[in-house]
């Protein structure tokens, strides 16, 4: 009877575990297969990489009514990204917002002295994360992937498969709800540059298995 009991649990958390979706971030009308709701006016551009989606900095975003992470325990959540030198000092990039509660994932930057570092932010119940190190700074107007991984214990952040920051952290996953692209969910702290792609994945990858910076 435990064995079954156990065999039917084990079912369910697979059942429930999301699975790896990618986004491309190439239409201003749909993601993922997901229909958006745009704010301003983004603008999908051609790039040596395929097509993306620039924000101005001012009032462009995207609006989706889902996002991929619900029930997740651990996670990897990868974009890439070209954020420009002239945005605002503070600006969040993408956003998954549990409906109804403050506990949500977010990517975020900001800009010093026209370069730029990585904020990864995190809640989930009681507790929560921010990564981010001022000191480690990056050139503007290039083409990066960054990543953020829990793995149930322990939250790290990276930029382009180099380990940025860390720290343990017990988070509840997400219940179900809405993300927004170019801006925080709230609509403010708008981003300036261009997104091209979101991959998350329902484990802790390593950095080796990380989306590669487009050349």
């Amino acid at each position: 009877m435990r064995t079954l009991v156990a065999a039917a649990l084990t079912m369910t958390l697979i059942a429930a575990t999301p699975p790896q979706k990618t986004w491309h971030i190439d239409s201003t009308a749909v993601i993922g297969g997901n229909k958006t709701t745009v704010l301003g006016h983004p603008q999908v551009i051609q790039t040596p990489h395929g097509k993306a989606v620039q924000f101005n900095g001012v009032d462009d975003a995207l609006f989706l009514d889902t996002h991929p992470l619900v029930g997740a325990q651990a996670w990897t959540w990868e974009v890439i990204f070209r954020p420009d030198a002239d945005g605002k000092p503070e600006q969040r990039f993408f956003h998954f917002q549990e409906e109804g509660s403050d506990n949500r994932r977010l990517f975020e930057i900001r800009i010093i002295d026209g370069k730029w570092c990585l904020d990864s932010f995190a809640k989930g119940g009681a507790e929560s994360k921010a990564l981010m190190d001022r000191k480690k700074l990056h050139a503007a107007s290039e083409w990066y992937s960054v990543a953020t991984v829990y793995d149930g214990h322990e939250m790290r952040n990276y930029v382009d498969g180099v380990l940025e920051g860390s720290g343990e952290v017990k988070l509840e996953p997400l219940k179900a709800g809405g993300t927004s692209i170019g801006v925080r969910y709230t609509k403010v702290d708008y981003f300036k540059g261009a997104i091209l792609e979101s991959r998350t994945t329902p484990k802790a990858l390593q950095p080796a298995q990380f989306l590669k910076k487009p050349r």
